[in-house]
């Protein structure tokens, strides 16, 4: 098992009443897909990822595997594990291509 940690070197925060609308927009049948809810800053850029992305990155703790993570963003969505399997992945690729993720263990 392959454990997927965040780089330290990352300062982020999740914009909490910027979730919150995102997520009643979600509610509300909007797009949101477009919409950030984490802030990153790296090498002096920031960074937005949207609701799912931060939601992933949070996940990314050092805990859990990226099957592990497909299982709590698929629950936490309602939606089938096969639905997201393939856009948690590929998600997670361009954050370890970005070295923004890095496998532990």
């Amino acid at each position: 098992m392959s454990l997927l940690v965040r780089n330290p070197d990352i300062v982020w925060r999740t914009e909490q009443r910027r979730e919150q609308e995102v997520i009643e927009a979600l509610e509300r049948g909007e797009e949101v897909a477009e919409r950030g809810t984490v802030i990153l800053m790296f090498s002096g850029m920031m960074h937005q990822l949207n609701l799912v992305g931060g939601k992933i990155w949070a996940l990314c703790d050092g805990s859990r595997d990226e099957s592990a993570i497909v299982d709590l963003i698929a629950a936490e969505f309602e939606a089938s594990r096969e639905e997201l399997a393939g856009d948690v992945n590929e998600f997670i690729a361009d954050l370890l291509q970005r070295g923004w993720l890095r496998h532990d263990g």
